[in-house]
């Protein structure tokens, strides 16, 4: 091939650590394949210094067959956006697991929501990061086949080797991808049962608030009937024994003459007491309105 060959890729990367803290990178790599040379230029941007160590390493003592293949680059990089998303499952996967493994709390439980919906966020990410890397990793076998298919001469042994390496690394994200959304999946069930064993406590709570409410209920249905019972001659006796009556002497059983007083005395104040008590809510709003 005479002409040169231009390749750009963008990757995303998220690192999360075990303590969830994070960092965004964004691997944007240009490569430009010189065939008359057999030169590569490479321009690498928002790489993690480890990641750009390590890569640099790579390429430096990458074999010199694969330098005929314009695609020589792309299996170290492959290979670093993989290894800087591992440690990012397998973080997420090991806080998971210490919500698993967390006994049931005495009392009221009182499970820590925002640090399980940061978890849950951080695992999401992570899943498109890796879908990203995917798809490009696709992308980047897809162009490689299409270049060696366009050769006339047969395919190389090192063309074979980048392109057997790539489906491996390929192969490497799809099973962290299977992991994180197994972590994410996993990590919906915590919280999931985190509402519910809150959800579960308050129920019990209320119902024992609702048999204690009932116990209230029938002993005050008790004391209504006791009340009632005793009322009625309780009000007869303190009618009998007022001065109104008098049962002692030689002319036995008499009422005086005046004993509607009482009534004139007892009904007012009977039917006072009674709309004081049935207007008392708009009563006291009306005071304490004024007061204000």
């Amino acid at each position: 091939m005479s002409t040169s060959l231009r390749r750009c890729f963008l990757f995303s990367v998220k690192k999360v650590d075990h303590d969830t803290r994070f960092k965004w990178y964004h691997p944007n790599i240009f490569t430009r394949w010189l065939p008359s040379t057999k030169q590569t230029i490479i321009l690498a941007f928002d790489l993690d210094p480890p990641i750009k160590e390590r890569f640099l390493k790579a390429v430096m003592k990458s074999e010199e067959s694969w330098l005929n293949d314009p695609f020589w680059v792309y299996p170290h990089l492959v290979e670093q956006i993989a290894l800087i998303q591992e440690p990012a499952v397998w973080a997420i996967r090991d806080h998971v697991r210490s919500m698993e493994t967390e006994g049931k709390p005495e009392g009221r439980p009182q499970p820590d929501y925002r640090r399980l919906h940061d978890i849950a966020r951080h695992a999401i990410h992570v899943n498109e990061t890796l879908d990203i890397a995917v798809l490009n990793t696709e992308h980047i076998l897809t162009q490689h086949e299409s270049y060696t298919k366009s050769k006339s001469d047969n395919t190389s042994p090192a063309s074979e080797d980048i392109h057997l390496r790539l489906r491996s690394w390929q192969s490497f994200i799809a099973n962290l991808r299977s992991r994180s959304i197994s972590n994410e999946k996993r990590l919906q069930n915590e919280i999931q049962l985190a509402f519910n064993t809150v959800a579960q406590h308050d129920a019990s709570v209320t119902l024992e608030i609702g048999r204690a409410t009932q116990l209230d209920s029938a002993t005050m249905k008790t004391i209504a009937f006791v009340t009632l019972t005793f009322l009625p001659p309780t009000f007869i006796c303190a009618i009998f024994s007022t001065s109104f009556f008098d049962f002692g002497g030689d002319s036995g059983w008499s009422m005086s003459n005046k004993f509607w007083v009482y009534w004139v005395f007892a009904i007012p104040t009977t039917v006072f007491t009674t709309l004081v008590w049935t207007y008392w809510p708009n009563i006291r709003r009306i005071f304490f309105s004024k007061n204000e």
